[in-house]
């Protein structure tokens, strides 16, 4: 299942890099596909979670997983708040509320 969450993670970042290159045309595009592709990330991180033994209760106990620092790790660092914003709403069980 953890594999899910890095081919997303993978396909996130990659769009984060196209969108960082793209043309003004093409921008709005970009910006979408990443969103689309960022926040279907974290709802496979979101089943992993859930699926963990003893799932961590705070972000402290998540960035001691091995998975969830190597994301981190991955991240670009203006993604990094809405990386431990997400996390948040999942340790605490909230669902996210999405608009388009």
């Amino acid at each position: 299942m953890v594999n899910r969450v890095k081919e997303k993670l993978e396909t996130s970042l990659e769009d984060w890099e196209m969108m960082k290159k793209a043309s003004e045309n093409d921008s709005e595009e970009c910006a979408e596909r990443f969103e689309r592709h960022f926040y279907e990330f974290i709802s496979e991180l979101k089943i992993w979670y859930e699926h963990l033994e003893q799932p961590p209760t705070s972000i402290e106990e998540a960035e001691n997983i091995d998975e969830i620092r190597e994301i981190i790790e991955r991240l670009p660092a203006p993604l990094e708040l809405n990386f431990f914003t997400e996390l948040e709403l999942i340790i605490e069980g909230e669902d996210r509320v999405q608009y388009d």
